[in-house]
């Protein structure tokens, strides 16, 4: 079967839908009224289409406002042509600028709700609280991922949890729930077994006293963890030469490291699989004509198929042969819901293990472990990243932090379950490096019928939202509005989730704190990124007293820019690391510090 590029296929598809008609008008008209006028019709068709659809939009949807006592959102008015400006400075602020940068601009000129409008589409974006909880929870069922989203996003994420909708989203679900229903004693053993290779890497590094990057440190334990609790097959990511400092001479640097070179061929692949796809999203519609010559996705999970194939071909094998011995005929599977009331998943199966008994179809098995890999590694090493970046800029946290840490569970012993619930100053800076630095910034729906949202102006009518409509939230920045948590809102105060600011500020307003979503698609595994964390950086804190930033191991082009301190004072102004987003947060460049071991580990 003949393929092609997502660009090419984007331009057939264009010339059939726009070309085409404008050629047979063409013909016909130059067959009646000769060449000349033919020509003219044909070269005006394709405009005069455009506007008219584009003026029949407009008046339907003023005409569909009014009826619901309602108005539009409203619209970014941008210099150039379809406000091709906005499309492009957007992308400028992407690349170059601090978090959020434009989109803030933008929300203090038109208000928290406005339509972007790019290429005469309607694509709304909010900051509003009211409206995050009509499309995640009271209003769930008009909102869905949508089909350009899950068409743009399948290459990588297939119909996994994430990237599903309806019937398939709910088995999905279903099928995952229970594997995440308690906390496990094996959770802690698996934490602890990847927790004290990345301390005794870090240990080599600080006895040196060579600065180590953070970022890819973190990425490693979740890797490893990640790899061991879903698949059983850890990768052993860990025990891999780790980067060093950029502006260090090689030659002096060989005899350091005698450890081999792991086998990073998949977490790079993969990270550069989210990459591709996290452009499209950035680019809309459009996207295609940015991948003419080839599908940036393919290269990428070529690699993360040869990867994960073999390990769910294993799985499968496996389940087969028990059913064998068992006596089961057919390689028989259960219904999810059936399994939902049933007994608890035994404490030592990995997640593959518990979704065969569900399906042998591997595509689903692979996208759905290829999604929960997603989610539970990228989004914990970012947030464990940001959290030791945040250690480094406010000692007296750090301070204060590791005295809980060794008053509650001491300087070498393993934390319980009950011992990290009773630490209420580690759950508040985790939440407080949550809420600055949530691990997914920006997220996106699709309206499936006409609806209102409350106008962010009380005197105002409700905004309208027509049907097909892209629906985009970012929590990041509603997160840190001032109105909502206060005039210190970009200030980094733990003491905020336990002060009377808590009961002001978040109890009266549930839906201004979402770091892990909210409603039917909540995070299923919120306790266990929890745990995760907290288990790492009370074995951070046990063995090292405190962490310093190693600005000159940062690579010069992943430093913060220089016209960041310009402007406004809040954290763009202060920041030390380059946040940026692929479908998660990341620190660009990496986060390179130096940790000074404790004297009594």
């Amino acid at each position: 079967m003949l393929r092609f590029t997502p660009g090419v296929d984007y331009a057939l598809r264009g010339a059939t839908k726009y070309l085409a008609p404008s050629v047979l008008l063409a013909v016909l008209t130059q067959r009646f009224a000769g060449f000349n006028v033919g020509l003219l019709a044909g070269l005006l068709a394709i405009p005069c289409y455009a506007s008219a659809r584009i003026l029949w939009s407009d008046f339907r949807m003023k005409r569909e406002a009014a009826k619901l006592g309602a108005r539009l959102i409203p619209r970014l008015r941008g210099r150039w042509f379809a406000n091709l400006d906005i499309l492009k400075e957007m992308n400028w602020h992407f690349s170059n600028g601090y978090l959020g940068d434009g989109l803030t601009q933008i929300l203090e000129e038109y208000g928290n709700a406005f339509n972007f409008h790019v290429l005469w589409g309607e694509g709304v974006f909010t900051v509003c609280p009211e409206h995050i909880k009509l499309i995640l929870a009271t209003d769930f069922n008009n909102y869905e991922k949508g089909p350009r989203f899950i068409e743009t996003m399948s290459p990588v994420l297939g119909t996994g949890v994430f990237n599903s909708d309806g019937s398939m989203w709910k088995f999905h679900r279903s099928m995952t729930r229970p594997f995440f229903s308690r906390d496990r004693i094996s959770h802690f053993d698996l934490f602890d077994r990847h927790a004290e290779v990345l301390i005794y890497r870090m240990k080599e590094r600080s006895s040196i006293g060579m600065g180590i990057d953070v970022q890819d440190l973190m990425g490693r334990f979740t890797l490893d963890s990640a790899t061991e609790f879903l698949f059983g097959s850890c990768v052993h990511s860990l025990n891999g030469k780790l980067p060093y400092p950029h502006h260090l001479d090689p030659a002096y640097l060989a005899p350091l490291d005698n450890h081999q070179v792991a086998d990073e061929k998949f977490p790079r692949a993969f990270l550069q699989a989210q990459e591709a796809i996290s452009q499209r999203e950035r680019l809309g519609p459009i996207w295609p004509l940015w991948e003419m010559f080839g599908d940036a996705t393919k290269e990428p999970m070529r690699v993360v198929n040869a990867f994960i194939d073999p390990i769910i071909q294993e799985a499968l094998r496996k389940k087969r042969t028990k059913d064998t011995e068992t006596g089961i005929l057919g390689g028989q599977t259960i219904k999810p819901e059936e399994d939902a009331n049933s007994a608890e998943v035994e404490d030592d199966v990995t997640l593959l293990d518990h979704l065969v008994k569900f399906t042998s179809d591997p595509v689903v098995l692979k996208d759905e472990t290829l999604n929960i890999m997603l989610a539970g590694r990228d989004t914990t090493a970012a947030t464990l990243t940001v959290l030791v970046y945040f250690l480094a800029m406010y000692p007296e946290v750090l301070k204060r932090l590791r005295t809980e840490v060794l008053s509650k569970v001491g300087s070498s012993e393993r934390p319980t379950y009950a011992e990290i619930r009773d630490m209420k100053y580690l759950r508040a800076v985790i939440n407080e490096v949550l809420r600055l630095y949530p691990v997914v910034p920006f997220n996106v729906r699709q309206s499936i019928n006409d609806t209102t949202w409350p106008s962010p102006d009380p005197n105002e009518k409700p905004l309208y939202i027509p049907g097909g409509t892209k629906t985009m939230y970012s929590v990041f920045l509603m997160q840190r509005r001032k109105d909502l948590w206060g005039p210190d809102a970009e200030e980094f105060d733990p003491d905020r989730f336990l002060d009377d600011r808590l009961k002001k500020y978040l109890i009266s307003n549930s839906f201004a704190f979402l770091p892990f979503n909210a409603g039917p698609r909540i995070c299923l595994g919120q306790q266990f990124a929890y745990n995760e964390i907290s288990f790492m950086v009370i074995r951070l804190l046990q063995n090292f007293e405190s962490f310093s930033l190693d600005e000159d191991a940062q690579p010069p082009e992943t430093r913060p820019r220089a016209y960041w301190k310009e402007g406004p004072s809040g954290r763009r102004a202060i920041e030390k690391f380059y946040p940026k987003v692929t479908l998660t947060l990341y620190a660009y460049g990496g986060l390179w510090v130096k940790a000074h071991e404790a004297k009594e580990s």
